[in-house]
Protein backbone atom coordinates (compact mmCIF):
# COMPACT_ATOMS: atom_id res chain seq x y z
CA UNK A 1 0.00 0.00 0.00
CA UNK A 2 1.50 3.39 -0.96
CA UNK A 3 2.37 5.76 1.88
CA UNK A 4 0.80 9.18 1.20
CA UNK A 5 3.25 10.84 3.62
CA UNK A 6 6.36 9.58 1.83
CA UNK A 7 6.91 12.54 -0.56
CA UNK A 8 6.64 15.06 2.29
CA UNK A 9 8.90 13.00 4.55
CA UNK A 10 11.50 12.59 1.79
CA UNK A 11 11.56 16.36 1.23
CA UNK A 12 11.88 17.01 4.97
CA UNK A 13 14.67 14.42 5.24
CA UNK A 14 16.62 16.06 2.39
CA UNK A 15 16.32 19.41 4.17
CA UNK A 16 17.43 18.00 7.53
CA UNK A 17 20.35 16.15 5.97
CA UNK A 18 21.47 19.21 3.97
CA UNK A 19 21.41 21.41 7.08
CA UNK A 20 22.79 18.80 9.49
CA UNK A 21 25.35 20.25 11.90
CA UNK A 22 28.70 18.50 11.61
CA UNK A 23 29.64 18.57 15.30
CA UNK A 24 27.76 17.76 18.48
CA UNK A 25 28.23 21.34 19.69
CA UNK A 26 26.63 22.71 16.52
CA UNK A 27 23.80 20.18 16.79
CA UNK A 28 23.10 21.14 20.41
CA UNK A 29 23.12 24.82 19.46
CA UNK A 30 20.65 24.16 16.65
CA UNK A 31 18.36 21.62 18.37
CA UNK A 32 19.00 21.65 22.11
CA UNK A 33 19.37 18.13 23.49
CA UNK A 34 20.72 15.63 20.96
CA UNK A 35 21.35 11.89 21.17
CA UNK A 36 23.89 9.72 19.39
CA UNK A 37 22.74 6.23 18.39
CA UNK A 38 24.20 4.72 21.58
CA UNK A 39 22.56 7.42 23.72
CA UNK A 40 19.24 6.90 21.95
CA UNK A 41 19.42 3.19 22.75
CA UNK A 42 20.21 3.94 26.41
CA UNK A 43 17.38 6.49 26.89
CA UNK A 44 14.63 5.21 24.56
CA UNK A 45 13.04 2.05 23.24
CA UNK A 46 12.65 2.45 19.48
CA UNK A 47 9.20 1.51 18.20
CA UNK A 48 9.70 2.24 14.49
CA UNK A 49 11.51 4.41 11.98
CA UNK A 50 9.64 6.57 9.49
CA UNK A 51 12.48 8.77 8.22
CA UNK A 52 13.20 11.46 9.16
CA UNK A 53 11.38 10.46 12.35
CA UNK A 54 11.73 7.68 14.86
CA UNK A 55 8.89 6.72 17.18
CA UNK A 56 10.16 5.99 20.68
CA UNK A 57 9.23 5.27 24.27
CA UNK A 58 11.36 7.06 26.87
CA UNK A 59 12.68 4.48 29.33
CA UNK A 60 12.77 6.80 32.34
CA UNK A 61 9.03 7.47 32.45
CA UNK A 62 7.35 5.51 29.65
CA UNK A 63 6.50 8.65 27.67
CA UNK A 64 5.84 7.86 24.02
CA UNK A 65 6.82 10.31 21.31
CA UNK A 66 9.00 11.00 18.33
CA UNK A 67 12.45 12.29 17.54
CA UNK A 68 13.70 13.76 14.28
CA UNK A 69 17.10 12.73 12.96
CA UNK A 70 19.70 13.58 10.36
CA UNK A 71 21.54 10.84 8.53
CA UNK A 72 25.21 11.95 8.48
CA UNK A 73 26.20 12.67 11.08
CA UNK A 74 23.43 10.80 12.87
CA UNK A 75 21.93 13.04 15.53
CA UNK A 76 18.52 12.40 17.05
CA UNK A 77 16.82 15.51 18.36
CA UNK A 78 13.60 17.37 19.10
CA UNK A 79 11.80 14.87 21.32
CA UNK A 80 8.07 15.51 20.95
CA UNK A 81 5.79 13.63 23.34
CA UNK A 82 2.54 12.18 22.02
CA UNK A 83 -0.72 13.69 23.18
CA UNK A 84 -2.60 11.13 25.20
Amino acid sequence: MPDPTEPARRALKRGLDAAAPSTREEAEEAYGRVWSTAELQADFRVRCFLAPFVMVTRKSDGARGSLAFSHRPRWYHTFTPEDR
